[in-house]
Order: C-alpha cells, then sequence, then structure tokens
C-alpha cells in the first residue's frame, strides 16, 4: 500500500471540499482550487478529514494512490496558506517591475518584454527580486518557469534570471583555463 496515500489530510476550517464524478474543487480564502477525479481512485469527506481510496488493486490505481492524496493535500495548503516561487535578476542594467497584470522585463534585449500573468497569479517585485504568488502550486511553478526562461542564467557571468535557491555553475573563460 502507498505510504503517501494512505495518509489522511485534515481539512482545516474555512475550507469547503466538492466531490463531483469527474472534479474535486476545494475552495479556501486564498482561492479556488479544482482537481481531475481519477475513475480508479475515490476521495472521501469523514468528519474534518479526507482520504484517498483506491478502487482496487490495479497498477494504476496504485499509480494514482499516492499522486492524487498529494494533488489534494497541495490545493488544501494552496487555498489556505498560498505557494511563492522566488526569482533574482542578475546583470548590469537589467530591469524588472510590474505594471497592472503583467511583468516587464528588461534583460538585455532590444525591446522590454511582457509577460502577462495568468488569472490567479500575483507577482510582486522588490528591487532584483520577483516573488510569484497563487493558490495552485503547480501554475505558480509553471509561471515562474516561464519567465525563468526569458533569460537563463549563463554560466560565464551568471546573468539572467535565476530562482533564488540556484546555484549557478560557474566556468572559466578563454583565458581562465590556460596557466
Amino acid at each position: 500500500m502507498s505510504r503517501v496515500g494512505k495518509l489522511p489530510i485534515p481539512v482545516p476550517a474555512g475550507v469547503d471540499i466538492a466531490i463531483a464524478s469527474d472534479a474535486i474543487t476545494v475552495k479556501g480564502p486564498k482561492g479556488t482550487v479544482t482537481l481531475a477525479q481519477h475513475p480508479a481512485v475515490e476521495v472521501v469527506l469523514e468528519g474534518g478529514v479526507a482520504a484517498v481510496r483506491r478502487r482496487d488493486d490495479s497498477r494504476i490505481a496504485r499509480q494514482q494512490h499516492g499522486l492524487r492524496r498529494t494533488l489534494l493535500a497541495n490545493a488544501i495548503v494552496g487555498v489556505t496558506k498560498g505557494f511563492e516561487k522566488s526569482l533574482e535578476v542578475v546583470g548590469v542594467g537589467y530591469k524588472v517591475n510590474v505594471q497592472g497584470n503583467t511583468v516587464v522585463l528588461s534583460v538585455g534585449y532590444s525591446h522590454p518584454v511582457n509577460y502577462a500573468l495568468p488569472q490567479g497569479i500575483q507577482a510582486k517585485v522588490d528591487g532584483n527580486k520577483i516573488v510569484i504568488s497563487g493558490c495552485d502550486k503547480q501554475v505558480v511553478g509553471e509561471v515562474a518557469a516561464q519567465i525563468r526562461r526569458v533569460r537563463e542564467p549563463e554560466p560565464y557571468k551568471g546573468k539572467g534570471i535565476k530562482y533564488v535557491d540556484e546555484v549557478i555553475r560557474r566556468k572559466a573563460g578563454k583565458s581562465g583555463g590556460k596557466k
């Protein structure tokens, strides 16, 4: 049996879970997250605790058991606390700012790059740091990855957009290897 899948999920006060045949909707103070329901597993609510159970012992049901439990737990955390990803812009003259629902990046191109944020995602800028936040963990991570892709960090000077906790492996230049 899945070690992750059999763990119960406590549902805090203020979180409403609606289970339909094809989707699970989790509503809370930070927003709403909708998860697709898989036919191999079922979600049961019992007195403030959600549990994910397999319908049979097939390979697909075993695979989905822990996955669906983790997705549901992440949705509950997202609608109560939210998720954040922090990015850092490194480079001389590189700037970033937020205008409404758009992140404007000036990162060495001949034009500023405008990135429109999806619904439910917020961005804050503090100097050269961007903080992406929202209630859906997958969307927050995808938005951060797409912003990073605008100018990935390069290994020689370290210029570009990187995650705050990311370590860029540096290379010696042409003259750095000779001695």
